[in-house]
C-alpha cells in the first residue's frame, strides 16, 4: 500500500521529523512511502532519509530555488490567514495561511496514497476538514500531550479528531486522557510510541565520569533543577563532570546559575549537537528532568547506548518507558534533592550502572522503529476491517535485470561490463571514525558508494602544502553488503603535525580523489585515554565539520601542560594538571609564567607546586594580575606557560587538549571573578583575561 505522512517542515530538526523519518524508513520495507512537507526552507534536509522514501514539499520558501517553478516567496496567498487553521495554531502567517490551505487541499483531492498520516495540529485540522473523500484511511499523530496545547488548539482538534479514522498519542497515558475528554468519539485512540532505531555506536561501557543531559533549553526540561542538583553531586564527587547538550532561551539563566554556583569547571553546556547517539556513548549515566514528557526520545537513544537514564517520573512518558531500578531510576518531578540522590545512587554503585545499562539496551528494542511500523501495519488492517474493506497489499520491488546484456552475450561478459562501470561510477564515500582500545582511530567506511578496487586512503592537513599522507584501506572482509571498507590511523606511528586534517578516498585506477563524509565520529574512547608516554606529545579527535566531512583536529608539542582542574578561587585563579612529554626533577621549582598576549599589560610569574606522578598545581592571585596591567582602561589579556624551574628558558603550553573535545573555547566558559576571567583559545591554550575597566 502506499503511506504518506505529512509535515510541517521535514528539513527542520525536531522529534517528529526524526520519528517520523524513523518509522516511514521502516514501512518503506514493503510499502511504498512519502513524506509530504508543507514547506521547504532549504536545499536537503538536516536528518538524514531513507533512499526509499520520497520527500515532496509543497510549498517552496528557499531564497533562490531551482528547477523548472520558481520558488513561493513572495506569493500574495502566504500573506492571507487560514481559512481552517486557528491563529494561534498559525502563528500570523509563519506556519499556516492561504497558501498551505490551497497546497494541502490539491494535494489531499489528487493523492493516491492508501493512507494519510497528520503530525501536528494544523495538519490534523486539515486532514479531517479537506481530506473527507473517503478514498484513504486518515490517521492523525499528537506528539505533545492532551492539555499542553493552548484552548484554541484544543478545541479546533477535538472537533477534528471525530472526522479520522484513527488518533494516535505517544504514550498510553495520554491516550486514555483523550478517550476521558471525548467520550463517545467513534475515531480509533490509541497509542503508538516514536520510533528510535539503535545506530550501531560502540555503546558506553559505564567507565566515564560524566552525566549527559540533552534537549532543547526551555523551561519544561527544567535543568534549573539539574544544575541545582549537581551542586550537591559536585560536593561528593568533584571528578564527575555534568554536560547538557541543546540550545535555547534558557541558556543565558543556565549559564549564570552555573556560575553563581561556582560550578563552571563541573558544568558544561555543549551547545546542540546532531547526530547526539556518540554523545549519550560517552556518559555513564544520562539525566531527564523534565516537568513533563509526552514520550521521552532522549530517554529511549540514551538506553540505545546502553546509558541508564535517571528521569523525572513526569506525566507521560518516563514512567512507560523506564522500569525503575532495573533499566533505570525514577525520581519526583521537581525535586532537585530526588535527582541528586538518583545520581548518586548510579555514581557510586558502578556495578549496578552497569547491569542498569545493559538492561536498558534490551528494553529499548521495543522502540525499533521496525516495531512500530508493524504496529502501524496492525492498525491500518483493523482500520479497513472496521471500514469493511479490505487493506491494500505491500507493493514488492523488483530487481530490474542487468542492463546492456543480449542474447547470446555470455552473462560472465556481462558481469564484466559491469563491474567495469561500477569502477567508473563517482565515489561518494561515507565513513564513521571509532578510537580503539589502544587510542588508535579505525575509520568505517561504508561500502555503498565506494566500489572500486585499489582504494587508499590520505589525510591532508589544511593550509598547508604538504603532500597528503596516505594510509592503507583494506576492503571488506566478507561478502556481507554492510560490511565496511577499514582503515587504521595508529597514534604510535603516523606523524601527524597540529592542525586540521581532512580525510580523502582515493581511486588509484582513475586518480578520483572524494572528501569522505561523516555518519559518527565516536569519542567515546577518548575519555580516559592518556596521551602516549614520551615526546612529542600528540592528540587526535575526530569531528564532523558542518557541512558533514569527517576530519581531525591533531595537536602536536614537545611538551604540554593539561589543566584539568581550571578553578576560581577566593584569593586566585587555581590551576591543577598533568606534565606530558617531560619529568619534574626531584628538586624542582617549576613557575607559571604570564606573557602579555592582548592590550597593555606586563609579564609576571607566580610558583607552582610539583606532585606526584608529573602533577603540578598552583594559584595566580587577582591581586598580581591587576598590578600587571597598566594604567590603561582597555582589556588585557595574558597567556599562561608553565617553566619547569625558575631559570627554564622553554616555556610549556598550558591548556586543554587532552579529551574528546575540539573547540574549547565554546564549551570550557568562565564567569568574570575579581576582575579576571580564564579563557581556552581555539587552539586549547590557557589565557587570562582582565576585561575594559570601569570608569
Amino acid at each position: 500500500m502506499k503511506i504518506s505522512f505529512l509535515l510541517h517542515n521535514a528539513y527542520g530538526i525536531g522529534g517528529t521529523i526524526r520519528s517520523t523519518f524513523n518509522v516511514a524508513a521502516a514501512l518503506a520495507a514493503h510499502h511504498t512511502v512519502e513524506i509530504v512537507s508543507l514547506i521547504r526552507t532549504i536545499d536537503a534536509p538536516n536528518l538524514p532519509l531513507h533512499p526509499a522514501v520520497r520527500l515532496r514539499p509543497l510549498i517552496d520558501l528557499r531564497p533562490h530555488a531551482d528547477g523548472a517553478r520558481a520558488n513561493d516567496l513572495g506569493h500574495p496567498l502566504l500573506m492571507r490567514p487560514s481559512a481552517h487553521i486557528p491563529d494561534a495554531e498559525a502563528r500570523g502567517t509563519t506556519n499556516f495561511n492561504a497558501l498551505t490551505d490551497e497546497r494541502v487541499a490539491g494535494y489531499l483531492d489528487r493523492t493516491d496514497a492508501d493512507v494519510v498520516i497528520a503530525t501536528r495540529p494544523g495538519l490534523v485540522i486539515y486532514l479531517a476538514t479537506l481530506g473527507r473523500t473517503g478514498r484513504f484511511l486518515r490517521i492523525g499523530q499528537e506528539h505533545r500531550l492532551y492539555g499542553t496545547h493552548r484552548a484554541e488548539i484544543r478545541a479546533a482538534c477535538d472537533a477534528a479528531i471525530p472526522h479520522l479514522d484513527a488518533y494516535t498519542s505517544v504514550s498510553e497515558a495520554d491516550a486514555a486522557t483523550h478517550r476521558a475528554h471525548l467520550p463517545g468519539v467513534t475515531t480509533r485512540l490509541t497509542a503508538l510510541p516514536n520510533g528510535v532505531p539503535a545506530t550501531g555506536i560502540e555503546p558506553s561501557d559505564g567507565r566515564a565520569k560524566l552525566v549527559v543531559a540533552a534537549g532543547r533549553l526551555i523551561p519544561v526540561k527544567r535543568y534549573d533543577l539539574l544544575v541545582a542538583a549537581w551542586e550537591t553531586v559536585a560536593a561528593k564527587h568533584p571528578d564527575w563532570r555534568l554536560r547538557i547538550y541543546g540550545r535555547g532561551p534558557q541558556l543565558p539563566a543556565l549559564r549564570r546559575q552555573i556560575d553563581g554556583l561556582g560550578l563552571a569547571d563541573h558544568i558544561t553546556l555543549m551547545g546542540a549537537h546532531s547526530p547526539i547517539e556518540t554523545e549519550w556513548a560517552k556518559g555513564a549515566i544520562a539525566a531527564v528532568t523534565s516537568r513533563e514528557e509526552s514520550f521521552g526520545m532522549t530517554i529511549v537513544e540514551a538506553m540505545h547506548c546502553a546509558v541508564p537514564v535517571v528521569a523525572t517520573d513526569c506525566p507521560h512518558g518516563p514512567g512507560e518507558i523506564i522500569t525503575d531500578g532495573r533499566d533505570g531510576l525514577l525520581v519526583p518531578p521537581g525535586d532537585a534533592d530526588g535527582i541528586a540522590k538518583g545520581l548518586l545512587t548510579l555514581i557510586e554503585d558502578g556495578e549496578l550502572r552497569r547491569s542498569m545499562g545493559e538492561a536498558a539496551r534490551i528494553a529499548a528494542r521495543r522502540y525499533a522503529p521496525e516495531r512500530v511500523a508493524a504496529s502501524y501495519e496492525r492498525l491500518i488492517e483493523e482500520l479497513h476491517t472496521a471500514r469493511g474493506t479490505e487493506a491494500p497489499a505491500g507493493r514488492r520491488r523488483t530487481v530490474a535485470p542487468l542492463r546492456g546484456r543480449t542474447a547470446g552475450t555470455p552473462l560472465t561478459a556481462t558481469l564484466k561490463g559491469a563491474v567495469k562501470r561500477l569502477v567508473r561510477r563517482p565515489l561518494r564515500p561515507v565513513a564513521s571514525c571509532r578510537v580503539t582500545a589502544e587510542g588508535n582511530l579505525s575509520v568505517l567506511l561504508e561500502p555503498a558508494e565506494v566500489r572500486g578496487g585499489e582504494l587508499e586512503l590520505t589525510v591532508t592537513r589544511r593550509k598547508s602544502d604538504e603532500p597528503p599522507l596516505r594510509v592503507p584501506l583494506q576492503p571488506p572482509a566478507s561478502i556481507a553488503p554492510s560490511e565496511p571498507w577499514t582503515a587504521t590511523l595508529d597514534r604510535a606511528t603516523l606523524d601527524l603535525a597540529e592542525g586540521r586534517w581532512d580525510l580523502h578516498v582515493v581511486r588509484r585506477s582513475d586518480g578520483v580523489r572524494r572528501r569522505v563524509g561523516c555518519r559518527f565520529a565516536e569519542g567515546r574512547g577518548l575519555l580516559g585515554l592518556e596521551p602516549l608516554p614520551g615526546s612529542p606529545v600528540a592528540w587526535w579527535i575526530p569531528y564532523a565539520t558542518v557541512d558533514g566531512y569527517l576530519a581531525l583536529r591533531a595537536w602536536r608539542r614537545p611538551v604540554h601542560a593539561e589543566a584539568q582542574v581550571i578553578r576560581m578561587d577566593s584569593e586566585g585563579l587555581a590551576v591543577e594538571g598533568t606534565l606530558y612529554g617531560a619529568r619534574f626533577g626531584p628538586d624542582a621549582a617549576p613557575t607559571a609564567v604570564a606573557t602579555p598576549s592582548r592590550g597593555p599589560a606586563r609579564s609576571f610569574l607566580t610558583g607552582a607546586t610539583a606532585l606526584d606522578g608529573g602533577r603540578f598545581r598552583f594559584t595566580v592571585p587577582y591581586e598580581r594580575i591587576q598590578q600587571a596591567r597598566t594604567d590603561d582602561e582597555g582589556a588585557a589579556a595574558w597567556t599562561l606557560t608553565l617553566h619547569k624551574s625558575a631559570g627554564a628558558e622553554t616555556p610549556i603550553p598550558i591548556g586543554r587538549i587532552v579529551g574528546d573535545i575540539v573547540d574549547r573555547d565554546k564549551t570550557d566558559l568562565f564567569p568574570v571573578t575579581h576582575g579576571v576571567r580564564p579563557h581556552l583559545t581555539r587552539t586549547g591554550d590557557l589565557t587570562i583575561i582582565s576585561p575594559i575597566r570601569d570608569n
